[in-house]
This record gives structure tokens, C-alpha cells and sequence, in this order.
């Protein structure tokens, strides 16, 4: 069905009881409503740690070890692209401290390698390769850094670290998402650094205005929890900030929240799921047996981009600088699969009959019916918090499926049935709930 037959049917689709909601309930910023929309990002780890084997470094590896022997940002950015990822993410610098620039701060970075001998820049190829593929750039600077010395010495490395990150940020042209997380061990002094989180987000606003900032606290996209890929369900855009104030926090209450939101959260800031092709973030030769199957990576796109959330997979580059044949086979078959699945949708010319509880499609013949998309107009906000779907098998309805939120997307796959029509039921909502999308999908 149309997005907008659909949404002048909003006012009509209100169905069951209206929850508790007197405040306005909050709504996205354009930058994290556009970030919602591209659904799936590549994160690329590479560093230091490519050629020592570790996942963590220590900040004592000499930068003469980092000499990648083809660097090819450009395949990176083809197969995301192939795959239908939006953008592509850089580990900019791990918590080993070394850079993938060339930075006036530290010489602990690629200019100190005998890669181009000095005068290599990893952040400046990826960079160009996605302008020229049409894809958004993100960063990563890992807060933690195993090298410098003034870690720990909280005001001066908070200088440095801002420093670093203002060099990222106007370097490179338009950053789309800036990544942080929470961790905080030992410097080279034994000593733990406080960074000053709020100081850190000014400045990316500063710089990069419409880039979407990425932590467990966000501000604007929060992690989702695990390193597995998955979503929560129920799965709020919203939550309270004061559960997860900082990154690097643990707890109950706090993983809750990462993976299922808060359904009375005063802000918003939608889950990204995070996981790696393979068992580890780096890429290691024993590895590469390992890759996932992209019928796997299917599955990871329906509880992540199926459950109202992003999808960040990690693809790390061999010591070449070239993703290994196994994960950029696996990588372009999942976005086949993705692509097969959803190629005809059932319900594109479906004859809509409206009332103030339900929407039902008329499909004009009993097709298999596998897949339900369903999708609300997120930009008013996300209120739907509990529906079902119904088919209508031989002129009578039964019950396909039951679930909770929607949010930007959600998708129920069911066991194909032969249906003639189909009916999604609001039974719970925290305001006008506005659908914006049904999309059915047989084989």
C-alpha cells in the first residue's frame, strides 16, 4: 500500500486505548530521521592490530608494522554499495592511540609508517572512495588511548582528545555519523581518564552540524546493547536520558534500556545493533573460514532493521587493505537476499477500506503471504505500541501475528499463507498512530 493512502488514513487508524501520553512525546531531529531511513551501515576495523593479530592494542606496537600492501578504500565502499549499505564507518584510531592520519598531535600514526612512505592518509582514501560511491562517512575515535601519555591527566588529555577530533572533523568534508563508546581503562600512567563528554558533543555540533553522534548515552543514535546484532522487542526510539547519562555504564536498568527504549522517554534516540562478519572486530587468517553465511546476515537484518533499529556490520580488511574474498562474497549474497526479499511487494495495488480501528488491504487474489512490512511515519514521532496482523484465508480472518512497536520499521515473517487480503489491527498507542507503511511479501 502507498505511503499516501496511508498517511490520509491516520487520523482514521486509531484503535483500542489511548495511553497516557499529557506531554508531547519527542520526534526526530532531520539528521537522525535520515539516519533511521538508510537502515544499514559497514563498520571497517583496521589498524595497528590487522598486523599484530590482537584485537586490543597496547599502544607499545611501532607504527613500522603498519605497510599495507594494496589499500583499496574504493572495494570497500563497492561492496557496501552493492550490499545497500548507506555509509561506511572507520576506526579512526582504536584504543591502541595509533592514527590512521596523519596527525600534527601524536607521531604515533601513519605518517611514522613506512606505508607510502609517510605520506598515507586511510582516512583521506575512505573519504574520497565515498563521495565517489554516493555513501556517508562516519568516524570512530576510540576515547580510550593506550599510548598517550597524558591519559589520565584528565584536563590535558581532554584537550588533546579535542583537538584530534577537531582535526577529524574538518579535514575529511561532511561526516554523516561521529561513533564513541565508553571505554575507559588504564593509560600508559595506570591512571583512568574523565573525559568530558559534554565538551566532546559541542564540538562535533560545532564541526559537524548534521552528523548524528553515536554512544550508549547518545545524544542522538544510542547502542543497542549487544554486539550480537539484535534488537529488543518491544523497541522504543525513545528513552530517559538519565538511565544512561554517560557512556560506559552497566547494569540492568541500563541494558533494558539500550535494547528496548522507554516508551515515556523525553528524548529520542533509536538503537543502532552492532556486529562483526566474523567472530572477531579485526581481521585474523583463522578467521577466514568463519565468515558469516549471508543467509545469516539475513537473519541479523530482520532483528536489527526489523526491529526498529540500525544495522552496523563490521568487515575488517586483511593486511592488504582489501576485504578478504570470503566477506565480500558473503557481503554482495546478503545484499541479494535483501533484495530478492522484498522485490515484489503484494500490496502495491491493493484496494484500501479504512475505519477507526484498522486498515485492510484488498490484494485481489490469494497470494502466499510471508513477510508483513510495517512502518510508521516517524517524523510526528513513535506511538504505536501494540497491533496485530490478520490475514484472510478462504473468506474467513485469523490472527498471523501479534507484536508491540513499530517505529521506522518492523517486519513479521510468518509461515507462508495463501491470503486474499490483509488487516492490521492498532490495539494500543500513546497518540494518533499514523502507519505510514504496509508492505506484504510472498515467495
Amino acid at each position: 500500500m502507498d505511503r499516501r493512502s496511508l498517511i490520509s488514513a491516520a487520523a482514521a487508524l486509531y484503535a483500542g486505548r489511548k495511553l497516557r501520553g499529557v506531554l508531547p512525546r519527542p520526534t526526530p531531529s532531520p539528521a537522525q530521521l535520515r539516519w533511521q531511513r538508510d537502515e544499514r551501515a559497514l563498520f571497517v576495523h583496521f589498524t595497528i592490530n590487522t598486523f599484530t593479530g590482537r584485537e586490543w592494542g597496547d599502544g607499545t606496537e611501532s607504527p613500522q608494522l603498519f605497510n599495507p600492501t594494496a589499500l583499496d578504500p574504493r572495494q570497500w565502499t563497492r561492496s557496501a554499495r552493492s550490499a545497500g549499505f548507506r555509509s561506511v564507518i572507520l576506526t579512526a584510531k582504536h584504543h591502541d592511540g595509533f592514527c590512521l592520519w596523519p596527525s600534527q598531535l601524536t607521531s604515533h600514526s601513519v605518517a611514522s609508517s613506512p606505508w607510502k612512505n609517510g605520506r598515507g592518509d586511510v582516512v583521506r582514501e575512505l573519504a574520497d572512495a565515498c563521495r565517489a560511491d554516493g555513501l556517508g562517512l562516519g568516524l570512530y575515535l576510540s576515547p580510550w588511548d593506550r599510548h598517550e601519555q597524558s591519559y589520565g591527566d584528565s584536563p590535558h588529555y581532554n584537550d588533546f582528545y579535542i583537538a584530534q577530533l577537531s582535526e577529524l572533523l574538518t579535514r575529511y568534508g561532511k561526516v554523516t555519523e561521529v561513533w564513541f563508546d565508553g571505554a575507559n581503562g588504564e593509560g600508559p600512567n595506570g591512571r583512568r581518564q574523565v573525559y568530558d563528554w559534554p565538551r566532546i558533543h559541542r564540538t562535533v555540533r560545532a564541526l559537524q552540524p548534521e552528523a548524528v553522534i553515536f554512544s550508549d548515552a547518545g545524544p542522538d543514535i544510542r547502542w543497542i546493547g549487544n554486539e550480537k546484532g539484535i534488537a529488543g522487542e518491544p523497541n522504543w526510539a525513545s528513552v530517559d536520558p538519565e538511565t544512561v547519562p554517560v557512556p560506559g555504564l552497566s547494569g540492568d536498568r541500563v541494558v533494558r534500556q539500550l535494547q528496548h527504549g522507554d516508551a515515556d522517554g523525553s528524548v529520542w534516540r533509536p538503537g543502532e545493533a552492532d556486529v562483526s562478519i566474523r567472530p572477531g572486530w579485526f581481521w585474523h587468517p583463522e578467521e577466514d573460514e568463519k565468515v558469516k553465511p549471508a543467509s545469516e546476515l539475513l537473519d541479523l537484518y530482520y532483528h536489527s532493521v526489523g526491529r526498529n533499529a540500525g544495522l552496523l556490520l563490521n568487515v575488517p580488511p586483511t593486511t592488504s587493505g582489501r576485504f578478504h574474498q570470503n566477506d565480500v562474497r558473503q557481503l554482495e549474497a546478503f545484499g541479494r537476499l535483501v533484495r530478492d526479499e522484498f522485490a515484489r511487494d503484494e500490496a502495491h495495488d491493493a484496494k484500501v477500506r479504512r475505519t477507526s480501528g484498522f486498515v485492510e488491504l484488498e490484494l485481489g487474489r490469494a497470494v502466499p503471504v510471508r513477510v508483513i512490512d510495517l512502518r510508521e511515519d516517524i517524523q510526528f514521532g513513535q506511538h504505536i505500541a501494540r497491533h496485530r496482523v490478520e490475514l484472510r484465508v478462504n473468506g474467513r480472518w485469523q490472527v498471523a501475528v501479534r507484536g508491540s512497536t513499530i517505529g521506522n520499521r518492523w517486519l513479521h515473517r510468518i509461515a507462508p499463507t495463501k491470503a486474499d487480503a490483509v488487516r492490521v489491527v492498532v490495539e494500543e498507542s500513546h497518540d494518533t498512530p499514523r502507519v505510514e507503511r504496509v508492505g506484504v511479501f510472498g515467495e
